[in-house]
């Protein structure tokens, strides 16, 4: 009764009292019941938003009677106890607070505190404690609902838990049936897309009315179409049987008379196998007409090897592929579009007096570019004027090479004795000359037979002149051989040798007057005489103070290492290894010194004296190497024609191998500011490449041929244009070659 007359009282009234008279009035009330249900709906963690209750769980509480705290929150603190009542001081306050106040406190002994209930908790326990349900809004008798009637199925809720069919969200198969059936009668022809469309109802229609229009059109008698119709079949390929050759003039039964056998050919064809016959089984024969002719007698036997043939030879299917050969070609940019670069030749320079020509061997061109000089077959070094190709200064340095002979060891009197017959007869070639890359330092170093000597060219002004001075101040007058330990490796494969003193009076005059009027010293300054071999190149460190030496025949110290500011030497190498040396040149940022053997180039680093890489050229014979001013990208030119491209950051392997020449490589060089490469060879050209390094190193660095120079003919069927050098600030090209002729190619 006291649920019943709760029940009336309060779920049958809104929020101010009211009866609610229709269907939504009572949904809205359900819907705050049940909002209200779920607040009471509460655990003790919810309840506890600061983390302050003791979180012991199920632990007996007198485990902390003897303790000042009765447990610890979620956060690691201590719960103090607060201060304690007895049971009869609560009762008495409790009472109080309820008459005075209104308020209803309980002892929370898990907490150690107390806690205010609120008019709502004070409500729940009276109605548990009366027997009813705790929360008010709880309807016990709702109205009955037909939930399985199907009437409104949003009511009702039928099939509302289930799954979605997985073919519900995949494409319908039969449509797929449907579009390949038309797809393939739109091929075969039988339908067109006005079928499809909705244009034309029935194809019969349209049929009916094509053969009435075009009954007298032409058609093909042999389609054609049979192996694509074939190919399209399911199943294993199908293999089209070869085509039986036709017969020729010899299987007509009126054939011409070369073609009948006489007795001798006959006996012949007797005596061979049927397939080593002309004609196989066959014997052409002559008949009146052509009803004469009887039935083949071999007919069957052919047949059926054919079938044999047929069935046991294995046969595949060659497919053509129909590419266009231009689309393979890669796409460069026009040579018009990569401007500047040497195309036009516009000074030639010509040795005055002499009507046959000198062959030039090496070429060096002057930092500022105003000079040039050339090493040629006659042991004469020449320096030109770029600007008007006019003959400056030439040395002789086979002369210069007999009076620093006598100032060898004692040891080498009696070779130097030996020799001076054949030096005289027998003139020797400049093989290697390098202008000095520093723009204040104004030497030459040119390789002549086992020496090197350096030469002063008197071309800079008042300041530069001091700092050459002050640079070839040691050389100039070095004793006993240079500034070397008598014991070390170095002393015993070169000796230093100043050239000052040993001139004559008459040679002063010819060859020391310097080119500038404030050029101070001009000529040879000082020779470096090797004990083993001959020196094939030479080679200046950027700064300009320290250049290799490069002698193959000479073993461990065919390589060798000289400082002019003290001339002194010295060799990296104790041992030979991997081949004999070729070539070396020094990095153009790092301590870096790359040194080429026939095949393979090496790096090795200077101070850490350890090789770092071996970069492998894939080339029989090396015969010309450089640097790109970045460091990071060299080239090396070979006798068998190839021009290899390394990356350094990329591997070890050539990045690009270039073979454009018929010949021998004799050169190859960067220019030190252009994106310009080029390469001469022994077939008379130069060619010229554009070749754009990027900073970007996802980026490759792009090689396009831009111009062949053809300016130097072949001597004796060998040899070509031996040398080239790019100008340092234009886009210029120097080239010498074996006819004795230097020319300057310009970008017009």
């Amino acid at each position: 009764g006291t649920d019943g007359k709760n029940k009336s009282s309060t779920e049958k009234k809104d929020k101010d009292g009211n009866i609610p008279k229709d269907g939504a009035a009572a949904s809205a009330s359900s819907a705050d019941a049940s909002k209200w249900m779920h607040t009471d709906n509460l655990s003790s963690d919810d309840e506890d938003d600061d983390a302050t209750n003791n979180r012991i769980g199920r632990v007996p509480l007198h485990w902390y009677d003897d303790h000042e705290h009765i447990g610890y929150d979620a956060h690691g603190n201590q719960v103090v106890k607060s201060a304690s009542k007895d049971m009869l001081d609560r009762a008495i306050d409790a009472d109080d607070d309820l008459d005075n106040k209104g308020k209803f406190t309980v002892y929370d002994a898990l907490n150690a505190k107390d806690v205010e209930l609120t008019p709502r908790q004070i409500e729940l326990l009276r109605r548990l404690q009366s027997g009813a349900f705790a929360h008010p809004e709880h309807d016990a008798n709702p109205d009955h609902v037909d939930y399985f009637s199907g009437v409104d199925p949003f009511q009702s809720g039928l099939n509302s838990d289930r799954y979605e069919k997985k073919s519900r969200f995949q494409p319908s198969k039969w449509e797929k049936l449907q579009v390949r059936r038309l797809l393939h009668r739109l091929k075969c022809g039988s339908i067109n897309m006005d079928y499809l469309e909705g244009k034309v109802r029935d194809m019969n229609d349209l049929v009916q009315r094509g053969d009435g229009e075009n009954s007298d059109a032409p058609f093909l008698l042999w389609k054609g179409d049979e192996e694509d119709e074939l190919a399209l079949r399911k199943g294993p390929q199908h293999m089209p049987a070869p085509k039986v050759p036709p017969p020729g003039h010899a299987f007509s039964y009126n054939p011409p008379a070369e073609y009948l056998p006489n007795e001798e050919e006959l006996k012949e064809w007797a005596e061979l196998d049927p397939e080593d016959r002309p004609y196989g089984h066959f014997v052409p024969r002559k008949f009146a007409n052509l009803r004469s002719v009887g039935a083949y007698e071999h007919s069957v036997k052919e047949r059926f090897e054919r079938c044999l043939d047929l069935y046991l030879c294995p046969r595949a299917m060659k497919r053509r592929l129909n590419i266009d050969p231009e689309s393979l070609v890669p796409q460069l940019p026009r040579a018009s579009d990569l401007r500047p670069f040497p195309t036009t030749k516009c000074v030639q320079y010509v040795v005055p007096g002499r009507t046959e020509g000198v062959m030039v061997r090496c070429l060096a061109i002057s930092p500022d570019g105003q000079f040039l000089a050339s090493g040629g077959e006659d042991g004469v070094v020449r320096l030109w004027e770029v600007q008007t190709g006019r003959l400056v200064r030439s040395w002789d340095l086979m002369e210069v090479v007999g009076t620093g002979s006598t100032a060898g060891g004692d040891g080498e009197e009696k070779e130097d004795e030996e020799n001076e017959d054949e030096s005289e007869t027998k003139k020797l070639p400049i093989a290697s000359l390098e202008w000095n890359p520093n723009r204040s330092h104004h030497v030459l170093l040119a390789a002549i037979g086992k020496c090197a000597i350096v030469i002063s060219t008197g071309t800079g002004g008042l300041d530069d002149s001091e700092v050459t001075d002050a640079l070839l101040s040691a050389a100039s007058s070095c004793k006993n051989g240079g500034n070397m330990a008598p014991e070390s490796r170095a002393a015993k494969a070169v000796t230093w040798t100043s050239l000052r003193k040993k001139s004559s009076a008459a040679t002063t005059t010819q060859t020391t007057t310097p080119v500038s009027a404030y050029g101070g010293k001009a000529g040879p300054i000082a020779l470096l005489r090797t004990h083993r071999a001959d020196v094939s190149s030479v080679k200046w460190h950027r700064k300009g103070d320290y250049f290799v030496t490069v002698s193959p025949k000479a073993g461990a110290a065919a390589v060798l290492i000289h400082q002019l500011s003290k001339a002194a030497s010295q060799q990296p190498f104790g041992k030979s290894k991997g081949g004999e040396a070729q070539l070396a040149c020094f990095h153009p940022h790092k301590p870096f010194l790359f040194v080429a053997t026939k095949e393979n180039v090496r790096v090795y680093h200077l101070v850490k004296q350890a090789m770092v890489k071996r970069l492998l050229s894939g080339c029989r014979h090396i015969s010309s190497l450089d640097v790109h001013t970045s460091g990071d990208h060299v080239i090396v030119g070979s006798l068998d024609r190839r021009l290899v491209w390394f990356d350094l950051d990329l591997a070890s392997t050539p990045y690009k191998t270039l073979k454009y020449h018929e010949r021998a490589l004799r050169s190859v060089g960067f220019h030190p500011r252009y994106p310009l490469m080029a390469s001469a060879s022994d077939d008379g050209s130069i060619h010229v490449f554009h070749s754009m390094v990027y900073s970007d190193l996802m980026r490759n660095p792009l090689i396009v041929p831009v111009k062949v120079l053809r300016a130097h003919s072949v001597v004796n069927k060998s040899l070509g244009a031996l040398s080239m050098v790019f100008h340092p600030t234009q886009p210029w090209l120097f080239s010498a070659g074996a006819d004795g002729n230097i020319h300057l190619f310009q970008d017009l």
